[in-house]
């Protein structure tokens, strides 16, 4: 993961022109006469707008959800996931995108274009507020086509008129294998190709997409859904009470063209990024099962909450969700096939020694795989649904912390942890696995007057 990064979009009026045609205010029933009256590829009453046409216009619907910062704030999270929904269309450099903006439940759309890409040249899409009737947007980049529509359920269209071109789109349930790989064969001139789930947009450049044009992209899409099924699990989005549903919207991996040495791939706000080289792992079916740690890491940074995840525990925290992909797609745990070249012990064998001995630190005693010894450990003395509890605890109350208080996020893991058990954790992680819990953590879970657990965690394994 790589530190949370702003967005620095460029203002609509930087490049973008928009002349209404005419008083803002379009009704309904004029906006299905001015689509029908155009011949275009409509897709109104669809949850989301993903249109493609050879030549003339394409028209798509879009339908309103939280934005993605409200969507963080509800659930409690560090990183706030994509807002976007895709059109499936690309808008070469400097070319003038002619579109109407066809609102019809009063809300209004916004346009990015563009590609994520952190350490690159041009960092991320750019942004353009649009108005209703006829816009037009030059953007000095180019890239592919999406939308915004912050608000609950309402919708709108939009044309777009000239200036698009379609990319090569696999969409799961709607695109066959063999007209995508039509697509890819036909759209030649086209750097960029996307895979597009219910809850996925997968951006590639047409290079790194040709690599693997072999799989089934339906079997892949499925698998990466099935990922994202055990991220929501294990963080208890079920949809119990409001404040429980998952994310709206999806989530978007892509393709980057650059990441800095020792740097497999990342997460910021919006996405995660992957380079060519991981490819392998993130875009063939057989692999992103059985070698796909770095991508179900890099959703989880997406997944995590922000009150009990101090610095030193932002990549350790984050492996809770990718060992719960692990168990729901059959394979073995990291934790038990991750060994030790010296000793031939796992995570497990190799920390065990080390607890309750003098001078140990939590930080800085332990390897990457043995941090994550006592958040698994958790789950196995008080249940499977350990995490998802903690989970929906902390959406309810959502504590509010920043990154500079580390011993406040410190105190909460040890204090919700306790409060979800239902026992006393201060031996477990403050003499057993020497957390670094300050005072006012112990007085915390002291006050809550809770037994101690039956069974030592620290003494469990897979």
């Amino acid at each position: 993961m790589r530190p949370a990064r702003m967005s620095h979009a460029a203002p609509a009026d930087a490049t973008a022109t928009a002349t209404p045609d005419s008083a803002p205010g379009f009704s309904r029933r004029g906006v299905l006469a001015t689509l029908a009256g155009a011949g275009a590829a409509t897709l109104l009453g669809a949850t989301t707008g993903t249109a493609h046409a050879d030549g003339g216009d394409v028209t798509v619907s879009l339908t309103a959800r939280p934005s993605a910062e409200a969507e963080r704030l509800r659930l409690g999270q560090a990183l706030r996931a994509t807002e976007f929904q895709p059109t499936g269309q690309y808008v070469p450099a400097d070319t003038a995108l002619r579109l109407d903006v066809l609102p019809y439940d009063d809300v209004l759309p916004t346009l990015w274009i563009g590609q994520w890409d952190y350490y690159g040249k041009v960092a991320e899409p750019r942004k353009y507020a649009l108005k209703p009737g006829s816009n037009t947007v030059t953007d000095p980049h180019g890239g592919p086509v999406y939308f915004s529509l912050e608000g609950n359920g309402e919708r709108a269209g939009v044309r777009l008129k000239s200036g698009s071109t379609p990319m090569a789109v696999f969409a799961l349930g709607k695109t066959s294998e063999a007209e995508y790989q039509r697509q890819l064969d036909a759209y030649t001139d086209v750097p960029v190709v996307e895979l597009h789930g219910p809850r996925t947009i997968m951006t590639l450049t047409r290079d790194g997409a040709l690599l693997y044009r072999d799989q089934d992209h339906a079997a892949l899409l499925r698998l990466v859904e099935e990922i994202i099924d055990a991220e929501s699990a294990i963080s208890g989005l079920d949809s119990s009470k409001p404040v429980h549903r998952p994310k709206a919207g999806g989530y978007h991996f892509t393709e980057v063209s650059v990441v800095p040495s020792g740097v497999g791939a990342f997460a910021t706000h919006g996405y995660n990024g992957f380079p060519r080289a991981y490819l392998d792992r993130a875009t063939t079916v057989d692999l992103l099962r059985t070698r796909g740690w770095g991508l179900y890491h890099e959703l989880g940074h997406l997944h995590q909450q922000m009150a009990y995840k101090p610095t030193g525990l932002t990549e350790v925290t984050v492996n809770i969700y990718s060992l719960a992909v692990q168990r729901a797609l059959g394979e073995r745990s990291n934790l038990l096939t991750t060994i030790d070249s010296k000793t031939g012990l796992n995570p497990f064998q190799s920390s065990r020694p080390k607890l309750g001995t003098a001078g140990l630190n939590y930080e800085r005693s332990f390897g990457a795989y043995e941090k994550l010894v006592p958040l698994r450990q958790l789950e196995l003395a008080f249940g499977d649904d350990f995490w998802p509890r903690m989970h929906k605890l902390v959406r309810e109350e959502n504590p509010q912390s920043d990154y500079t208080e580390t011993d406040k996020r410190y105190r909460a893991l040890s204090t919700y942890a306790s409060r979800v058990s239902g026992y006393d954790l201060t031996d477990f992680f403050i003499r057993d696995w020497a957390f670094p819990i300050d005072a006012t953590g112990r007085a915390e879970i002291a006050a809550l007057n809770l037994p101690k657990p039956p069974v030592d965690p620290a003494t469990l394994s897979d």
